[in-house]
């Protein structure tokens, strides 16, 4: 694993009008390592992720991926001003995300919603990036629906193809969100499995979820966030076996108490 961290964020904060989201979040991503965010509603984890690939534009603070600043340049007067569209695609190139709502264009088809990335953001030609989805449908189970349309899938086969429309850009750092809670209970396994399948493979995962049970046996770190807040971090067994403060505490307890029951 490298000793530099491949996502870096140090002080980034974010506000909508006098709503402070995020506080000053500092958080390291080291190449190969799974970071779970949790926390309750409104405690500012998905902003954070969105932050980290530049669909939110963070208002303080910086986020560097693989050693270049993302969205920002500092002129000579110190002064911070915007990147160029161009500017900040070309940062996080390495970087894609997986949507809590799966984000598939309906009047596509599964090959073609996974190729289209391909084609529109990285210029490839049209039987190239076919190549490159199909194998990314593969890798998730589901180059068998190829075809088929995104009404015809269950909603485990859609995120299925949503992490396939991940992959195909042969990312080095997925950002995952949510990823299994627009999905009946039974269909969540498919997904996790799909996903714990990255991560021994090696691949750079941050992720959000309320899934306690996921985060506590695929993470290599768990980050506890509330009210725009980094409150406790650690490795999962520290977190949720040795929590050090009674906030953490109290919002595990209902998921400790089901774990414990007979």
């Amino acid at each position: 694993m490298s000793t530099l961290p491949i996502l870096k964020l140090r002080a980034v904060g974010k506000s909508y009008g006098e709503n402070r989201v995020l506080k000053g979040i500092d958080l390291d991503v080291m190449r190969g390592e799974i970071v779970t965010l949790i926390g309750p509603s409104g405690s500012g984890k998905t902003t954070a992720l969105r932050c980290m690939n530049f669909l939110e534009a963070y208002d303080e603070g910086e986020i560097w991926i693989k050693g270049q600043l993302l969205g920002y340049s500092t002129g000579e007067q110190g002064r911070r001003t915007r990147d160029s569209e161009a500017a900040i695609a070309e940062v996080r190139r390495p970087v894609a995300m997986v949507f809590q709502q799966f984000n598939l264009w309906p009047h596509m088809s599964v090959l073609a919603n996974v190729a289209a990335p391909l084609i529109l953001a990285r210029r490839m030609a049209k039987d190239e990036a076919r190549r490159k989805a199909l194998a990314a449908l593969e890798r998730v189970g589901m180059a068998h629906k190829a075809e088929a349309y995104p009404a015809r899938l269950s909603g485990g086969q859609q995120q299925r193809v949503g992490i396939a429309r991940a992959l195909a850009v042969e990312p080095e750092l997925m950002l995952l969100d949510e990823p299994t809670s627009a999905l009946d209970p039974e269909l969540v396994e498919e997904v996790q499995g799909v996903i714990r399948s990255l991560a021994q493979d090696g691949m750079t995962m941050v992720m959000v979820t309320h899934e306690m049970g996921f985060a506590a046996k695929i993470s290599n770190r768990v980050v506890f966030m509330e009210g725009g807040l980094v409150v406790e971090s650690g490795p999962p067994g520290e977190l949720f076996g040795h929590s050090r403060t009674p906030r953490l505490q109290q919002f595990l307890k209902p998921w400790l108490e089901r774990s414990l029951a007979p």
